[in-house]
Formats: structure tokens, C-alpha cells, sequence
């Protein structure tokens, strides 16, 4: 009998999950966000239980998502309401590692994106290994950068946050470790020898102190042309900002160039919605942001862009999508609040 597509296992004080979807990048599906979710119940209560380990096979992802070929076919077949139970139960599983009672380690030596995060980033403790990489690629699909990247994009440093989310940029695991991403770095090769350290009763952060490499939190020329390019109020400025910047003969002219044409790859609805995420994000708390996001998905589940980007990319793979809008000029402010108004059924947290 083939395996489940999630583990989970006791060892010692600890109880680990295995995340087992290696052919499909680990993509999280409806079934495993259950399953983690009730699993995780059980041990918050189990006093045996003094720390959960989140691990991944195949080596290439830790988890590269959530299973967006499942949710653009209920979408298609216009069976909104399930695809909306995926998101209420998603989002309701962050909220539950964000809040959890117990050190949350998750163990990150791969690709970490989207559904991957909302399952790791929110834990305690974040451990990036050599093959680590970050990104929040949702705006190129048409969707918007959800698993509560509305609270946790915009506290990274300066205008990191800004940038991740508009042009789905990746971080590597020292980028992340330095922006806070990923609270230690330890070794590829270590990462079997560091579980089974944690599966003893030595405390998590004495294991990981004896694991970890130093951290450095200097500030990169990369990060200071990231804050000055991308500390714009409107999408349309900081094109511009990145336009002005590419036409002259400083340091950051080609980094500028290349940032503005892969924004204008986006989907112009997806941008203005994710950096109207950036600004009301730090004055909300994290079931605030969690409910916005919900708000905003059940909008975006019921239009066009998210369907015609996962079929450019993901279906036909022409790389071509049509927006509608087409232009973000044509996407007005009226507009962009309607995904941000409050629903009639509000997503119900712990």
C-alpha cells in the first residue's frame, strides 16, 4: 500500500511530521492540512509531547505550496464553497502553529513557498539548510500572497516584505536568516544527526544553539536598494522609482531594470491587492491578517485572474496570461477595497 502524504511519528519527547509528497514537491492538499491540524491537537495535550519536528522527503521541496491544480478545478466547476473550505481550514491551521503552546521546529532544506510556509514560517523556530529557498510567488498566478504573509511579510526588515510580494523574488538561506525568515542555519548533512538531538529532553534552543551557524544581521547593498526603490504607497510608484532608477548609471541600474519587468509580468489586481496587504499589515494582529485574507480570497476564488494565471503557467504553460484588468491603471482603489471588505460569514478562528 503506498504511503500517506503526511507522517506522523513519536520520538523520544518529540512528535514529528513528515511531509511525503516528493513527487509532487510536497504540495499540501485539503487531506494533509486536516490530518496536521488534528494531530497537532492531540499533542498540544500529550504531556509526553514537549516539541513537534516538521520535516520533508525528496530533498528538492520542503513544500513548494499548496495543490493549486485541485483548487483551479473546483474553481472551474464553480464549487467555490469547497474550494473555500482548502483556504478556511488552511488558514485556520497557521493560526494554530502561530499560537502553539509547544516549540514548533520546522526543518527547511528546499524549496518553501506558499501552503510550504504557512506550515513552517509560523513555528518557533524556522531551521534553514543549505538548499533553502524562500519566495512568495502568488501575484505571477493571479492570487496573492495568503498563509498569513499579510502579518509576516510586512515585518521583515525595511521594504523586504514589499518586495517578495511583488515580484516573487526568492531569498536563500542566508538572505532569510538575516531578513528572519529562518531563525538558525544549520548544515545540510547535520540535519539527521539535529533530529535526533531534539528528540531528546536537552531544551530546543540549547540543540539549535550547538547546531546553528553565527547569523548575521548587516545590512546588504541589496536590502538598502530595496528599501529606497520599494518605499512607494502605489504599485504605479514604485515602477516608477525602479523605471528612474534603471535609466541612470548607478550601482543598482540593472537590478532595478530586471525588478520592473518582472512586476510588470504580474497581475495588475494581485499587485495593488498585495501591497495594500504590505501597508495594513503591521496594524493588525495575526488572527486580523488571517481573517483579511480569507475576505480577500473569497473574492479572488470568484474572478478571473487566478484561473487564467494557473492555466499560463501551470496547465498549458505558455507563460502568456491576459490579465483583466490588463493595466494597473485601469484597476482602481474602489476596486481593490472590495476584496478587502468584511463578509457576511467571517473566517472563525480558535
Amino acid at each position: 500500500m503506498a504511503e500517506p502524504d503526511i507522517l506522523f511519528e513519536r520520538k523520544g519527547v518529540a512528535g514529528q511530521v513528515t511531509l511525503n509528497r516528493p513527487h509532487a514537491l510536497n504540495a499540501v492538499s485539503h487531506a494533509m492540512v486536516r490530518a496536521l491540524a488534528q494531530q497537532l491537537g492531540e499533542w498540544e495535550t500529550d504531556l509526553a509531547v514537549t516539541r513537534v519536528i516538521v520535516t520533508a522527503r525528496g530533498g528538492r521541496a520542503f513544500s513548494a505550496g499548496g495543490d493549486l491544480r485541485d483548487l483551479y478545478d473546483l474553481g472551474r466547476a464553480g464549487r467555490y464553497e469547497e474550494a473555500l473550505g482548502f483556504f478556511r481550514d488552511e488558514y485556520r491551521l497557521n493560526s494554530r502553529i502561530k499560537h502553539y503552546r509547544k516549540p514548533y521546529v520546522a526543518l527547511i532544506d528546499g524549496i518553501v513557498m506558499g501552503g510550504g510556509a504557512g506550515i513552517s514560517i509560523h513555528g518557533s523556530h524556522r531551521v534553514a539548510g543549505e538548499r533553502f529557498v524562500f519566495g512568495m510567488p502568488e501575484v505571477g498566478i493571479g492570487f496573492f500572497p495568503d498563509i498569513g504573509a499579510t502579518w509576516f511579510l510586512p515585518r521583515l526588515p525595511g521594504r523586504l516584505g514589499a518586495y517578495c510580494a511583488l515580484t516573487g523574488e526568492r531569498l536563500n538561506a542566508a538572505d532569510a536568516t538575516t531578513a528572519g525568515v529562518a531563525t538558525h542555519r544549520v548544515a545540510s548533512s547535520r540535519f539527521p544527526e539535529l533530529i535526533e538531538a531534539l528528540c531528546g529532553d536537552v531544551p530546543v534552543d540549547a540543540v539549535l544553539g550547538a547546531f546553528s551557524e553565527p547569523l548575521s544581521k548587516a545590512a546588504t547593498a541589496a536590502q538598502i536598494a530595496i528599501d529606497r526603490l520599494f518605499n512607494h504607497e502605489r504599485v504605479e510608484d514604485v515602477l516608477a522609482a525602479l523605471d528612474a532608477e534603471a535609466a541612470g548609471a548607478g550601482m543598482d541600474a540593472a537590478f532595478a531594470s530586471r525588478m520592473a519587468a518582472l512586476i510588470r509580468l504580474k497581475s495588475p489586481t494581485s499587485l495593488k491587492i498585495a501591497l495594500t496587504q504590505m501597508r495594513r499589515g503591521p496594524a493588525l494582529d495575526f488572527n486580523e491578517c488571517m481573517r483579511t485574507e480569507f475576505r480577500i480570497v473569497s473574492r479572488v476564488m470568484r474572478g478571473q485572474d487566478f484561473y487564467e494565471g494557473v492555466r499560463a503557467v501551470i496547465i498549458d504553460k505558455d507563460q502568456a496570461p491576459r490579465w483583466n484588468p490588463a493595466t494597473l491603471e485601469a484597476v482602481v482603489p474602489a476596486q481593490v477595497e472590495q476584496y478587502f471588505a468584511p463578509l457576511a460569514s467571517e473566517l472563525d478562528l480558535p
